[in-house]
């Protein structure tokens, strides 16, 4: 399967799924899961860094809950701006149920975002993904992985294939009705037929993984 000549402008549903259909393992994915629904929520980089950290390793009813403490001492503000994160007591987001380990993230994430190292959403759209990554990687407790669900699910980047997930990697191996789950280096080869429009195809695979887990997802052999 050969990539289109033209990029890909924002996530391009139906322009993805004509794409990907093609692919061997992906064509019976989109066939059983159809169109995709993806679609990004319109928030700033800073507020959805924020949120990740909120969510790292906690159920997402606890990670809530903090955000929910930490907006309420912000009456007006739908999400509280990082000066104002920066100018509150030392003792307010352990107050929120934040560890410190998530405190220090959250202050040092509205530390660059006040300082520019974090883009506004603006901004954010006049720089690659890649560039976009390496600045971002280099805040505190943020990853490459939390780069990439920013970039797909904040920013609608269309051309992210985030090999280390497991869900992606999960699906992968249901799809293509393999034993083990490839390594992240073999997906990401495997993954450039697939471009430019990888965020799609990851999107099918963690549709996959998750058609799985309810009993729902078709085996190859079965399709």
């Amino acid at each position: 399967m050969r990539p289109p000549s033209r990029p890909a402008r924002g996530l391009a549903p139906r322009a993805a799924r004509a794409h990907l259909a093609t692919d061997p393992v992906l064509g019976p994915v989109i066939r059983q899961v159809g169109a995709m629904t993806l679609k990004p929520l319109r928030r700033e980089p800073y507020e959805a860094l924020v949120r990740a950290i909120a969510h790292q390793q906690v159920h997402g009813r606890a990670a809530e809950a903090m955000l929910n403490r930490l907006i309420a001492l912000f009456p007006g503000q739908d999400f509280p701006h990082a000066e104002g994160v920066l100018a509150l007591p030392e003792d307010a987001l352990r107050g929120c149920g934040f560890s410190g380990a998530k405190q220090a993230a959250i202050r040092d994430i509205a530390l660059k975002s006040v300082g520019g190292l974090v883009p506004s959403r603006a901004a954010a759209a006049r720089l690659s993904d890649e560039e976009l990554i390496q600045r971002l990687v280099a805040l505190r407790g943020v990853g490459r992985w939390t780069v990439e669900m920013l970039l797909i699910f904040t920013l609608g980047r269309p051309d992210i294939l985030p090999v280390d997930d497991f869900g992606v990697r999960e699906g992968y191996r249901l799809a293509a009705g393999l034993e083990a789950q490839p390594k992240p280096k073999a997906l990401a080869e495997i993954g450039l037929a697939w471009a430019p429009y990888r965020s799609a195809a990851a999107w099918y695979l963690w549709r996959a993984a998750d058609l799985a887990k309810d009993g729902r997802f078709k085996a190859p052999a079965a399709i």
